[in-house]
């Protein structure tokens, strides 16, 4: 029986345009960070603290893969200003992350036929959530709403909410909690092996890894090991085998 459906956010619902380069579009997010920080009145020297945010990414993103707890943007943000010796007395953190990540926000947009499938399943009486793996909340949510996401999910779970990542179970928890019903009544739907499947399989639902843009490094190196329950290459594939999971 297949009760409800838990679907990632990036590279499943929607698409973004440096998706599996996002270093290319870093330099111009940290700019945009710069910025704004400069307009809140912060002093320092722009190339310094660039790298010095680099850095800091890169190492705690590290961190992240490994023990799976989320490290927020705004915890990475005011570790670089504790590195360069920066008070951020009476600083804005909401709206210098809000500049940071406005230009990616901009690049995203829905897979082919996102809405169409949404609408189908709901209207099978499918309960629908989002559980995404995201360094900051504010950000996601943004994007939800900038596509007009939001009614089609409840629960919506952000690892920087929560402080947890896929594949740790306990992300899941919000969505059990609030449906009340088993996890071999529900299905993963994403497109990281190692997240999105082994989360599924951590916590016993059923998973389906979508492969639109699931040609990564960490997908091939899981690929014989972390075996989905079905593989799709587009969403329209969807509801004929989630019916197959519903009579089961």
């Amino acid at each position: 029986m297949l009760r409800g459906v838990i679907f990632d956010l990036g590279s499943t619902l929607l698409s973004h345009e440096y998706n599996n380069r996002w270093p290319l579009l870093r330099p111009r997010l940290i700019t945009g960070l710069i910025r704004d920080l400069h307009a809140q009145g912060l002093q320092f020297d722009d190339s310094t603290f660039a790298n010095t945010f680099t850095r800091n990414i890169v190492d705690f993103d590290a961190q992240r893969q490994t023990h799976f707890k989320e490290i927020t943007s705004e915890y990475v943000l005011r570790a670089t200003f504790a590195d360069l010796n920066i008070s951020p007395d009476g600083f804005d953190v909401p709206r210098a992350l809000a500049a940071y990540f406005g230009p990616s926000e901009a690049l995203w947009k829905p897979m082919p036929r996102v809405y169409e499938i949404l609408d189908m399943l709901r209207a099978r009486g499918l309960w629908l959530a989002i559980v995404s793996n995201a360094a900051d909340n504010d950000n996601v949510q943004r994007i939800i709403d900038n596509h007009n996401l939001r009614p089609y999910f409840d629960p919506i779970v952000v690892s920087a909410a929560v402080g947890v990542r896929k594949p740790d179970p306990r992300i899941f928890d919000p969505v059990l909690r609030e449906w009340n019903i088993p996890p071999a009544e529900i299905v993963m739907v994403g497109d990281t092996l190692g997240a999105d499947i082994l989360g599924a399989r951590n916590v016993g639902m059923k998973s389906i890894w979508v492969t639109m843009e699931s040609d990564t490094p960490d997908n091939e190196a899981h690929r014989h090991t972390i075996l989905p329950d079905a593989v799709v290459a587009s969403l329209g594939e969807l509801p004929e085998v989630l019916r197959g999971f519903e009579h089961e």
